[in-house]
């Protein structure tokens, strides 16, 4: 044993050559560690977690219809509901009627008109306000 092999192994530093042994020796192990995990699943992950929302226009003529706008937003689609083609006791009826389905769904209502509501389940976000834009027009 030279003077250089005590120094380096005094201070706990191994050859090039061990280096070199041991970096191919943990990759070999690392590398069969990962194919046993990944065969029964992939590496790949969706960065798109959802398919693209489409937001569904509704103007209801009766109060049955309440039920395919319900459908809707069970399907986690956004719903604008324009009411103005029925009576203003229908119209109650049919805001009440979402307004429960919206909230066992976690979703939200906002008005964006003089009726016309956009009802959103959980998965939707609405950010910002019509109703402010519409008292400054009328000021």
């Amino acid at each position: 044993m030279t003077i250089k092999d005590r120094i380096l192994s005094f201070f706990a530093i191994p050859d090039e050559d061990e280096d070199e042994e041991f970096y191919e020796e943990h990759e070999e192990e690392a590398a069969s560690e990962s194919s046993s995990l990944t065969k029964g699943r992939s590496n790949i992950v969706s960065l798109h977690t959802q398919k693209n929302v489409k937001l569904v226009l509704y103007e209801p003529r009766t109060y049955e219809e309440a039920t395919e706008i319900a459908d809707q937003l069970k399907s986690h689609r956004p719903v604008v509901v324009n009411l103005q083609m029925v009576r203003r006791e229908t119209a109650s009826r049919i805001i009440d009627f979402l307004s429960g389905t919206v909230y066992a769904l976690g979703g939200n209502i906002q008005k964006l008109g003089t009726s016309i509501f956009i009802f959103t389940p959980a998965n939707v976000d609405v950010q910002g306000t019509i109703t402010d834009l519409l008292k400054d027009e009328r000021n």
